[in-house]
Formats: C-alpha cells, sequence, structure tokens
C-alpha cells in the first residue's frame, strides 16, 4: 500500500471496463482461501479494499453473485471479456478490487496474508509478512488512516439506516 504514489487505474482484458481509485486503497488483502483459489483459479488473490464511491469505474458491469463458504459475494466482471474486475461482500460500501486488474499491479504489495492454512503449500510467503491462518483479529493491524476512514463508512451507514 505504501508504494502507490499517483494514480493507480486499471481495468478489464477488453478495457471495455476501466476504472480509478480516487485515493489509496486502506488495506490490502492477500487470500489464500480455497474460495478464492477457486474463484480466480490461481494460488490466491490479492485484493485492494477502497471505499466504492472512491472507485470511479467508466464502462457497465454484469454483476455476479456467487456462493462462498459463508454466504454470497457479489462480482462485478466485464461483460464482454469476463474478467472479475472488483467484489462487495458484506458491506456494499466497501469494493475489493483485484490488484491483477491494476495497469501497473506492481506498485501495491499486500499488507496482510489470510486464509494461509489452505496455501499451496509451494509457495513461500515473504519474511515478516503479517500471516494468519484465517481472517485477521479485527481491524488493529489496519493503519490509523485506515481505521478513520472505515469508521467514517460504519458511521454513514449508520446515519443512513436510521
Amino acid at each position: 500500500m505504501d508504494g502507490i504514489v499517483s494514480t493507480v487505474e486499471g481495468g478489464c482484458s477488453c478495457g471495455a471496463v476501466r476504472y480509478r481509485l480516487a485515493s489509496e486503497p486502506m488495506f490490502v488483502h492477500c487470500c489464500h482461501c480455497l474460495n478464492c483459489q477457486r474463484q480466480t483459479g490461481s494460488a490466491f488473490v490479492i485484493n485492494l479494499l477502497v471505499e466504492a464511491d472512491r472507485l470511479e469505474v467508466t464502462g457497465a458491469t454484469e454483476a455476479v453473485e456467487v456462493a462462498r463458504d459463508e454466504g454470497t459475494q457479489t462480482i462485478h466482471r466485464c461483460p464482454a471479456c469476463k474478467v472479475a474486475v472488483y467484489s462487495f461482500y458484506t458491506y456494499p460500501t466497501i469494493a475489493f478490487v483485484r490488484a491483477g486488474t491494476l495497469d501497473d499491479p506492481s506498485v501495491i504489495e499486500p499488507d496482510v496474508h489470510i486464509y494461509t492454512r489452505s496455501k499451496v503449500p509451494w509457495l513461500r510467503l515473504p519474511d515478516g509478512a503479517p500471516v494468519y491462518e484465517a481472517f485477521y483479529p479485527g481491524r488493529e493491524i489496519w493503519p490509523e488512516a485506515s481505521r478513520k476512514r472505515l469508521a467514517a463508512l460504519i458511521a454513514s451507514r449508520e446515519a443512513t439506516a436510521s
């Protein structure tokens, strides 16, 4: 996350869906769960968590509900090339942008590796990287600025609900 210094943009393979992040992500997960492995056909997925209103998308996406071990997830795909560009899990105010769709995926590095209990055995994680067998315990490992952004999202959602 610290490597992002300028505009971050990305999109699908065919270019029909493009996006720009209006700010740095709040946090970056590298998820090794079996659901992510199945959905991506890869050993893991890297997601940039950003407020949905800070994800500026051009081009229409196709929202697909996908079953997970714990509920569902809405994946937004390009209707033409079918690339998964971003997802929503529990909170529709937080977008999980697929790092592989960035124009330059090298600008990010995961803040945390999660669900490593199902990590493929041949993959070596970086020395010193925060690693959790399941999800990490709470948001205390997030940077202070990101915790404030999350608190603002939660407060906004609660104000809207009342």
